[in-house]
């Protein structure tokens, strides 16, 4: 069983005009061309799509995607990462959903609103317990000062070195590169000054055990799926946990 390129676009709300840009980049190829010229796609290619689109959503830029689903062959082993994501995200939209209902009931009938739960779900404090458990509540004060002190334009640009970043390690990681190479100890390089702009964090305390702060955070890339995607999965974030260990020996 196969659909048509207008069939898939209507099915996973998107156009016929990216999937033919999918087809053209290499990312998504239908499984036959039809007599009349009109691309097809069977089941694998629809589960394909469903990776695609999901990557997407946790913010891929194309060239990353295509680097992800070439070194994540085990499409199953891939979605189950994907999954624990947006189960983590329905839990998220639920609590705003719940809010915005209560809300909205309480204006309706006139009753006094309850600013505790307004905005369940909504900011981005929503690590702020994880965060102050593993390096206490100093380190989540500041981040968070630094990071509402920052204006539109500069939240922007943050985000791009940091997505770039993830982009460029997925790229490296599918080459092949050996942990200790210099594209890869460069990027290592790269991802400490990274941390080390980020004020709370204990590669940007004075005195701060950086060295250890690089080396747990190597392994929570790893062990954490929400650190993992924006790496490419387990096996990339593994790569990045690997050259920041050699790269913390040999210069933290």
């Amino acid at each position: 069983m196969d659909w048509s390129i207008q069939e898939i676009a209507r099915i996973a709300g998107t156009t016929s005009r990216t999937l033919r840009h999918y087809d053209e980049i290499g990312l998504l190829k239908p499984s036959r061309i039809a007599h009349n010229g009109y691309r097809h796609y069977d089941q694998q290619s629809l589960v394909q799509l469903q990776r695609i689109l999901l990557l997407r959503e946790l913010g891929l830029g194309l060239s990353g995607i295509a680097e992800v689903l070439g070194n994540e062959s085990d499409a199953a082993t891939a979605l189950s990462s994907h999954l624990k994501w947006l189960r983590q995200e329905q839990d998220r939209l639920n609590r705003q959903i719940m809010s915005v209902q209560n809300t909205i009931e309480a204006v309706k009938e006139g009753a006094e609103l309850m600013a505790e739960n307004m905005f369940d779900g909504f900011d981005h404090t929503q690590y702020k317990e994880e965060v102050e458990e593993r390096w206490g509540k100093d380190a989540y004060a500041s981040s968070d000062a630094w990071w509402r002190g920052m204006d539109g334009a500069e939240k922007t640009a943050w985000k791009q070195r940091s997505q770039q970043l993830g982009s460029d390690w997925i790229r490296a990681a599918g080459k092949g590169l050996a942990p200790g190479s210099d594209e890869a100890q460069d990027l290592a390089r790269r991802q400490v000054e990274w941390l080390r702009g980020i004020p709370g964090t204990p590669a940007a305390a004075p005195g701060g055990d950086v060295k250890g702060y690089v080396l747990g955070l190597g392994e929570m890339y790893v062990a954490d799926p929400r650190f993992s995607a924006n790496y490419g999965g387990e096996s990339g974030a593994a790569f990045v946990r690997d050259a920041l260990r050699v790269y913390a020996e040999a210069n933290l």
